[in-house]
Formats: C-alpha cells, structure tokens, sequence
C-alpha cells in the first residue's frame, strides 16, 4: 500500500512475531520500509509513570508467556519490578461487546485481585492489550488510585513524536 511505516498494533502479535517481521521478511519484501511494535514504546517510559517500582502488566495469555514485557522494560529500568498477569477472558467479553456486562466486571476483579496478591505496591497498571483500554471503567471501579497506562496510546506518542523528528508527519 505504499506505507513507510507499519505498526503491529497488537502486543501478542509484537511479543511473538515482531522480530520475524523485522529480520526475516521485511528485508526480502520492502527493505526500506519499516514495522514497530507496541511493546518498546511503552517500555522506554512505563517506569516514569511509577513511584514504588512495582509494574503490573494485564495481558493476553501469549504476551505473558513471552516475558517480552520484563525484558524489555527491565532494558530501560532495571531497578523496575514488573508483575505480570493473564487476563484470557478480556479480549472475548470485549469481542462481544460485554465490556460492561457483570461477567466482565467479575474478570476483571478476580484478575486485578490476582496481580495485587502478587505485589500489593503496584501503582502503575500497563493494559498490555489493545482490547483491554475498553474496560477501563470497570478497571478503575477497582484499582482505584493505581495509574492505568494505555500500550496504544504510548505507541502513538512514540510514532507521533518518531514522524515529527523525519519530517514525514502530514499536516492538515
């Protein structure tokens, strides 16, 4: 389609198969194009946004097992704990436009309840799924002052900001 720039807008997507894209296909199919992920924009900045060092991250079930969140994270704030949980029955309850059924806000609460056993002083909340910033009512209903950051909303910063330095953002 002529696109310079590509975003794997989806974080299991990125976490399992970003580096494929980027090493393997791109340079055989479009060398001077470029894909990015959600995942590294959203670690180069998420351990500003916490005071006690302590990051959980809700995502789907693939993006956790890949430890892609820790690592990379762990890349630009090492002293950062990050603490991670799967929330495999978000992404369906959003799918069906259940977002704000009660089965969502029981998922919710049992998941955020599971992350909070696991490090009680999280105060940053990354939703590590494209899906989940629709059940940010729900959220915060639960986590009350614990900051709620949004995967896709730090990616497009990134690649505003990205565009803006190579002069190739469009006005208008």
């Amino acid at each position: 389609q002529g696109c310079s720039l590509v975003i794997l807008a989806c974080n299991t997507a990125s976490a399992k198969a970003l580096r494929t894209i980027q090493q393997n296909d791109l340079p055989q199919l479009a060398p001077d194009k470029r894909v990015l992920g959600v995942i590294r924009p959203t670690a180069e900045i998420i351990g500003q946004y916490s005071d006690s060092g302590k990051v959980g991250v809700l995502a789907t079930n693939g993006t956790v097992a890949s430890e892609s969140y820790p690592m990379e994270i762990g890349k630009f704030f090492p002293a950062v704990t990050v603490i991670q949980e799967a929330c495999p029955m978000w992404v369906p309850l959003v799918e069906n436009n259940e977002q704000h059924s009660k089965g969502a806000a029981y998922f919710v609460k049992k998941n955020l309840e599971n992350i909070f056993e696991k490090g009680e002083d999280i105060d940053v909340i990354l939703l590590a799924c494209t899906h989940y910033p629709l059940l940010k009512t729900v959220l915060g209903a639960v986590t009350g002052k614990v900051e709620l950051v949004d995967s896709a909303d730090e990616t497009a910063k990134a690649v505003r900001s990205r565009l803006e330095q190579d002069g190739l953002l469009l006005h208008g």
